[in-house]
């Protein structure tokens, strides 16, 4: 049997076992074997787990493992937990581990940000998009030598900001080797974004375990299109419970951030079999963005090169201009105008449209980013925390995408 880790020794293998998938999601890929040797387990208050070579006996592996899955089963109450989150998550994970990981995070993402203002919405379009694709793991930062991981899937053509989460992972390992989680990093990231926007500083849940399995079709089926109607948000959402509000709020992220023209073109060009143009968006700005859009163009030169602001006029700035560009029918996408075609959305968008403070928002946008970030976390066993191995050091291979490492017992 195999149990996928990471190790910061790795020996090459010439011969690929066939690994036993029990405590993790995938482990199907095998770059490289442990030397002879069982394990030894380290098995914190939240059931994080260490693998340590040691002795030849790989029974207790799966006792140690079964014993932890036991656990996390267990009636509430007999358990550590946080009130209201998912077990093994808590604020302060890290404060015993790696108390500067918090700090840390922040120094790098203000530099990153200082040089770069644009990495923000896509630092917190990463978390979202991490978050729906097989929970908020940090499997969207795993790249695949056919093309068929997360980041290659349409959704993700677009996005930025995986050499910012390498540069933070590297000072973290620096500073805590072997500690800080990638999807710990992509949610402390994401709220560092938002906040140096001039949004909200909310506390950030952390003790996530990282993901070992990336398909582009997750992606492809787990993601909203921008072209949703509301009915199919809601139901995109519903599957990681959350709700009518989750959503409303949630959408309000598109207060940063571009898009490219293919995300909104059948708004402009191809609504319906009735009408060329959607009819709940403003006139004068569709024909804004019909200019900036061309349609003969569009295609011709790759539409990829356009970016139209998702927020017209506050393209940076974390606020309310959003629900109220939606009200008057400049949302940029078929999905944001359908907030306003569902009684629960529509009267929270009204409702911040009209606002002359943001304080209800960035209250109700901090509890959603939470709940959203407990969405099916890998905790204890399973998952782990990706590492720079050996063999990664020698190559310049990165801290958050070289691919798992068994350890095999025969």
């Amino acid at each position: 049997m195999s149990l996928l880790v990471s190790s910061p020794h790795c020996a090459k293998s010439t011969s690929q076992p066939q690994p036993f998938d029990l405590f993790c999601r995938s482990c199907s890929s095998v770059p490289c074997i442990y030397p002879t040797g069982s394990v030894h387990f380290h098995a914190s208050r939240y059931s994080s787990l260490v693998v340590v070579l040691m002795s030849r006996k790989p029974r207790l592996l799966l006792v140690a493992c079964l014993v932890l899955l036991i656990g996390a089963a267990l009636p509430k109450g007999s358990r550590a937990e946080e009130p209201g989150g998912a077990a093994g998550l808590r604020f302060g994970f890290y404060n015993a581990t790696c108390p500067a990981a918090e700090d840390v995070v922040f120094a790098e993402m203000h530099a990153i940000l200082r040089e770069d203002p644009t990495l923000a919405p896509s630092l917190l379009r990463m978390h979202y998009h991490d978050c729906f694709v097989q929970g908020c793991d940090g499997s969207i930062m795993l790249r695949s030598r056919s093309g068929t991981a997360e980041r290659d899937a349409t959704p993700n053509r677009s996005m930025r900001g995986y050499g910012a989460i390498e540069r933070i992972k590297a000072r973290l390992e620096s500073v805590c080797p072997l500690t800080v989680s990638c999807a710990d990093i992509i949610a402390m990231a994401a709220r560092d974004a938002v906040y140096l926007s001039k949004g909200p500083w909310y506390a950030v849940e952390t003790g996530r375990r990282d993901g070992n399995e990336t398909l582009a079709e997750y992606a492809e089926t787990d993601l909203a299109p921008p072209d949703s109607n509301i009915v199919d948000v809601k139901t995109f959402f519903s599957v990681k419970s959350l709700n009518s509000k989750d959503i409303a709020v949630l959408f309000g992220c598109h207060s940063i951030g571009t898009s490219h023209c293919e995300a909104f073109e059948k708004r402009l060009y191809n609504f319906s079999a009735d009408t060329e143009q959607d009819p709940s968006l403003d006139a004068v700005y569709a024909a804004k963005l019909k200019k900036l859009c061309p349609r003969g163009a569009l295609h011709a030169h790759g539409g990829w090169a356009t970016k139209v602001p998702m927020d017209p006029g506050s393209g940076f700035t974390f606020g309310l201009s959003y629900y109220r560009h939606v009200v008057a029918g400049r949302g940029l996408f078929q999905s944001d105008g359908g907030l306003l075609h569902d009684p629960a959305t529509k009267v929270y968008v009204d409702r911040m449209a009209a606002a002359s403070s943001p304080d209800e928002y960035f209250e109700d946008f901090a509890a959603a980013m939470v709940k959203m970030g407990r969405t099916d976390v890998l905790l204890g066993c399973l998952g782990e925390n990706f590492r720079l191995s050996k063999n990664a050091k020698q190559t310049g291979s990165n801290l958050c995408t070289f691919a798992e490492e068994i350890i095999s017992f025969t």
